[in-house]
C-alpha cells in the first residue's frame, strides 16, 4: 500500500505540474520572473513523460506483467528514450548562452532502440541489462558534458551581465545528480526499501525542476549567437567608423587560393585592425562620456548589449576593450557601482544622515543585497559591514 501510494502520488504530481507548466502563465514561486518559454515546454514534456511512464508501468503490473513478459523490453526502451530526450532538452534549454543541439544526444539513444528491437526478435536472450547499463553510461556522459557547459555558461554570464541574481545555474545540475541516483537505484535495486527510495526521489526531482524553471529568468541575449559575425558598420558612431580596406585588383592569370577563416579568426583579425586604427582607446572615452558621466551604470540589469548600443560600439569590440584593461563587463559595472556606493556612504557620514547598506545598494543599481555584498567583497577584499565600520571609525578619529 505504501508503494502504491507513493507511486500514484508521484504520477499525479508529475501530471499536475505538467498541466501547470503547459497551460498556466502564472509564476507561483517567483511572480516577478519570466522564465524562458522553451524551458517551460521542455520541463512540461519531461513531467508528462514521467507521468505517462508511471501510468503504463502500473497498468502493466496490475495485469500480471513481469520481467519475463514480451512487453518488458519495449516498455523499458520507451521509458528510457522519452525520459532522457525530454530531460536532455530541459537541461540544455537552461543554458541561454548559445544554442546547443539536441540531435547528438537523440542519436546516442539509438542503441537503446536497437537493443529493444533485438529483444523482441530474440526473446530467449536478455537484452534488458545492456539497455540499463548503456542508459546509465549515456546519462553519466551527459552529466560530465553539462558540468563543462555550466562552467562555460557562468563565464558567459560574467562577461555579459553585472547582476547575476537567480542566473547562476549550478543548482540546475542538482537535477542531473538526482536523476542519476534514481536511475542507478531503479536499474539495479531489487528489494522493497530501495524501490521506495526511488519513489521518494521522484518528489525531490519534481520539486527541484519546478523551482528551477520558475526562478530562471529569460535573458535578453538568449537568441543571439555567442560568437556572431561583426557587423560591417557597427563599430563606433559617425566619423569613428573604420574605413574599408582597399584591395588591389588581381591579375587575370592569377588564381587566388580559397581562404576559409573561422568566426574567431575573423574577430581576432578585426580586433587587430581596430587596435592599429586606435579604436579601442576611443572606446574608453565613449564609456566615460555615455556611461560614467551619465551614471548609466545605476540602471538595474544593464547588459553588455544594451551598453554597447548606447555607447555606439560593437558588442564584441566592447568586450575586447574590457579584456585589454584586464577586466570583463561584470568587473567594470560592479566597479562603478561600488565606487558610487562608497561616495554615497561617505556623504551620508559627512551630513550625518541615517542610512543602511541595503538602501545604498539599491540606489547603486543592485536588485538584491546579496549580489551587492558578494561583488563588494570581491572588489574591496572585505565585507561591507567591516568596510563601513572602518570608514566610520576613521571619520570619528578625524573629528576628534
Amino acid at each position: 500500500m505504501l508503494f502504491l501510494t507513493l507511486y500514484g502520488g508521484a504520477a499525479a504530481t508529475a501530471l499536475l505540474l505538467c498541466l501547470y507548466l503547459s497551460l498556466s502563465k502564472v509564476n507561483v514561486i517567483a511572480p516577478g520572473v519570466e522564465p524562458p518559454v522553451a524551458l517551460r515546454r521542455w520541463a512540461a514534456a519531461f513531467l508528462g513523460a514521467a507521468a505517462a511512464g508511471h501510468v503504463y508501468w502500473l497498468l502493466a503490473y496490475a495485469n500480471g506483467f513481469d520481467e519475463h513478459s514480451s512487453l518488458y523490453a519495449p516498455l523499458t526502451v520507451l521509458d528510457s528514450v522519452t525520459l532522457l530526450i525530454t530531460l536532455f532538452g530541459t537541461m540544455l534549454s537552461m543554458l541561454q548562452d548559445r544554442r546547443r543541439p539536441l540531435r547528438p544526444f537523440v542519436a546516442a539513444l539509438m542503441p537503446v532502440v536497437i537493443l529493444g528491437v533485438l529483444q523482441m526478435v530474440w526473446s530467449d536472450i536478455d537484452f534488458v541489462p545492456p539497455i540499463i547499463v548503456y542508459t546509465l553510461l549515456l546519462y553519466t556522459f551527459f552529466t560530465i558534458y553539462m558540468t563543462n557547459a555550466v562552467r562555460q555558461y557562468q563565464r558567459w554570464l560574467r562577461d555579459h551581465y553585472a547582476d547575476l541574481e537567480h542566473k547562476e545555474v549550478w543548482a540546475s545540475h542538482t537535477l542531473l545528480i538526482v536523476v542519476l541516483l534514481l536511475l542507478i537505484n531503479y536499474g539495479f535495486a531489487e528489494d522493497g526499501p530501495a524501490i521506495l527510495v526511488v519513489r521518494l526521489t521522484d518528489f525531490v526531482l519534481f520539486g527541484l525542476l519546478l523551482w528551477r524553471v520558475e526562478t530562471l529568468p529569460l535573458l535578453e541575449e538568449a537568441s543571439e549567437q555567442e560568437e556572431d559575425l561583426l557587423p560591417e558598420q557597427d563599430l563606433l558612431p559617425e566619423q569613428d567608423i573604420l574605413p574599408e580596406p582597399d584591395f588591389l585588383p588581381l591579375q587575370p592569370d592569377v588564381q587566388p587560393e580559397p581562404i576559409q577563416e573561422t568566426v574567431v579568426e575573423q574577430q581576432k583579425k578585426a580586433v587587430g585592425e581596430a587596435i592599429r586604427a586606435g579604436v579601442l582607446p576611443r572606446i574608453g572615452q565613449l564609456l566615460e562620456k555615455k556611461c560614467v558621466d551619465t551614471e548609466l551604470y545605476l540602471q538595474q540589469d544593464l547588459t553588455l548589449t544594451q551598453l554597447s548600443a548606447i555607447v555606439g560600439v560593437n558588442r564584441y569590440y566592447l568586450g575586447q576593450y574590457f579584456a585589454s584593461q584586464g577586466m570583463n563587463y561584470n568587473n567594470y559595472i560592479n566597479g562603478l557601482r561600488i565606487n558610487h556606493f562608497t561616495r554615497l556612504y561617505e556623504e551620508a557620514l559627512a551630513t550625518k544622515l541615517p542610512t543602511t547598506a541595503q538602501q545604498l545598494a539599491l540606489q547603486c543599481g543592485y536588485r538584491s543585497y546579496s549580489t551587492f555584498s558578494l561583488a563588494f567583497k570581491q572588489r574591496m577584499g572585505q565585507s561591507v559591514t567591516s568596510w563601513m565600520r572602518d570608514v566610520a571609525l576613521k571619520g570619528k578619529n578625524c573629528e576628534d
